[in-house]
């Protein structure tokens, strides 16, 4: 049974002292900490890239969840495995051999995600399953952050949980207490946050609320 990972969105964080509202995050609980990474190709902002990368990777003992929203993502595989990238999330509208680019992401060290945007069927990933270490299904427009959450993007995480019961699959945008159970309840179990829990009036209330109502769901789902 997959087990909650709460990943909180840095992008919401404070660019000036990046490394300690890390380390805030983690001191209130985070299991991962959400990087997103954009090149002003595939989605119109630019962030931060390997160098920013390798210097929180040194001074954190964290999971970092990197989600690369950039054009040709085969390109920065290497990099972003020696700056201590945990996991290379990757747009499966980026590329045109996405299995090709999980051998690679595995071969240099790193976990594999996948992910769709709102309006790319899910059965574009469904013959990556098995060779996947997880799915990031986006339930806002990836590139800017506050966005609406989008439940009818729930029905993709319905359909890769039945068919994956022990697939990591990631919820990112517009996710908050009012919203948390849908997700839950859909099968998601790596929970991205940006917005609900930096200016969470109690973080750690917050992260554990996320972590209880996922791990209540996949226990249901489990029993099924």
């Amino acid at each position: 049974m997959p087990i909650a990972k709460i990943s909180p969105s840095l992008l919401s964080g404070d660019f000036g002292i990046l490394a300690a509202e890390c380390k805030r995050m983690v001191s209130h609980g985070a299991d991962w900490l959400h990087m997103d990474v954009m090149d002003g190709h595939f989605v119109p902002n630019i962030t931060i890239g390997a160098p920013v990368i390798s210097c929180l990777s040194k001074h954190l003992n964290a999971f970092l969840d990197c989600h690369m929203m950039v054009s040709h993502p085969e390109k920065w595989v290497d990099d972003f495995a020696k700056a201590g990238a945990s996991l290379y999330c990757f747009h499966i509208e980026a590329t045109e051999n996405a299995s090709a680019l999980i051998d690679k992401i595995h071969a240099a060290g790193m976990k594999a995600g996948v992910a769709v945007k709102p309006k790319t069927p899910i059965s574009t990933v469904m013959d990556l399953g098995d060779k996947m270490d997880m799915c990031l299904v986006m339930t806002v427009e990836p590139g800017f952050g506050g966005q609406r959450f989008m439940a009818e993007c729930m029905p993709k995480v319905r359909e890769l949980r039945a068919r994956f019961p022990d697939l990591d699959i990631e919820v990112d945008g517009g996710i908050a207490l009012e919203n948390i159970d849908a997700a839950a309840e859909a099968g998601a179990n790596v929970i991205v946050a940006g917005t609900s829990i930096f200016k969470a009036s109690d973080i750690s209330g917050t992260i554990e609320t996320f972590r209880t109502k996922v791990n209540t769901e996949q226990a249901l789902l489990a029993k099924k």
